[in-house]
């Protein structure tokens, strides 16, 4: 949809950096932070987002008690990598429906560093929008359930179950 420069649908707002290695086998790839994980400069630092107690069931590891630094750390040492589809975008708080003249990331930039990558997986469906760039990549790839507290339609378990099945396919489980 065109939009007049003076209706982009609130600020402009920039994305976090990618956390990887060259340990990465799975990229999990977000749409764009919300505003608590712009605020604090985390991934999914909304308290009720799922992402990181789906990942302490999943690595029976209690992520969410450690500091954020040391949570990136776990994820980089366990192979898993996480960014987002969009490197900036014009939004009015966090839904995904209110993102507007976004800018893309260099997915395929980011996936030609890392050696190792054996797939992609999409936390939702505003990120599954991305996956013909992602299919290019020539990896598996993978719509998870969104991991917001937004995705009601799933149950905790039901989330846990789909995440588990795709980590554990690449052995980041």
């Amino acid at each position: 949809m065109l939009q007049a420069p003076g209706d982009a649908g609130g600020p402009r707002l920039d994305g976090l950096a990618p956390v990887a290695s060259s340990n990465t086998r799975l990229l999990v790839l977000g749409s764009f932070p919300g505003a608590a994980s712009l605020a604090a400069q985390q991934y999914y630092g909304h308290p009720r987002n799922h992402f990181w107690p789906l990942l302490s069931a999943i690595w029976q590891i209690d992520l969410r008690a450690m500091p954020y630094l040391a949570r990136l750390d776990v994820l980089r040492e366990r192979g898993l990598g996480v960014w987002d589809v969009y490197a900036s975008c014009h939004r009015e708080g966090s839904l995904d429906s209110a993102i507007r003249l976004a800018a893309p990331n260099d997915l395929i930039g980011l996936a030609s560093g890392l050696p190792g990558l054996q797939a992609v997986a999409h936390n939702g469906g505003e990120s599954a929008r991305a996956m013909r760039i992602t299919a290019a990549l020539g990896l598996p790839v993978y719509r998870l359930p969104s991991s917001s507290p937004a995705n009601a339609s799933w149950s905790f378990e039901r989330k846990l179950a789909a995440w588990r099945e795709v980590f554990q396919r690449h052995g980041v489980a």
